[in-house]
């Protein structure tokens, strides 16, 4: 079966590792062979994998554009889902398992699709326990002002 893909201008992909870009122009082009194709707007940058879901996404998306490192990511690639499996609950463990089996079954760009969610899921569990600027509206301000007087005092 035939990948078909709509391609904004400009926009970048990947085929078996060969980094590619549109020109200016909306363009179709249908992959008529089996091939590993990743879109620019799926692939993750190096320095951002940094988060736990992230370095496993990262570590996918390697296996998936470097045939030549399959043998070796494989393995650390499941010792990172496996852990990630003992964090997270359902429905996002099922995905996680989802990734798994298809990494172990060599589809990468599947496993990078199950992963999506959880790396989201964990997006918003970061931008929730991570510290916000101490911004007081001053009406609060004006309201703690005599407890600021009195511990100084």
């Amino acid at each position: 079966m035939a990948l078909k893909l709509t391609l904004k201008p400009y926009e970048r992909f990947i085929v078996n590792g060969c980094a590619m870009r549109n020109s200016g122009r909306r363009h179709t082009i249908v992959v008529e062979e089996r091939a590993d194709v990743v879109r620019g707007k799926d692939l993750l940058e190096a320095d951002a994998a940094v988060t736990p879901v992230n370095k496993a996404y990262y570590l996918v998306q390697t296996a998936l554009i470097r045939a030549d490192l399959r043998d070796k990511l494989v393995p650390v690639i499941q010792h990172h889902l496996a852990e990630l499996a003992t964090v997270f609950g359902p429905p996002h463990v099922s995905a996680i398992f989802e990734a798994a089996n298809s990494v172990s079954q060599s589809d990468f760009y599947k496993a990078l699709r199950a992963l999506r969610p959880v790396r989201l899921y964990e997006h918003e569990l970061m931008h929730h326990i991570a510290p916000a600027p101490r911004e007081v509206p001053e009406e609060m301000e004006e309201m703690d002002a005599p407890r600021a007087q009195a511990a100084r005092g």
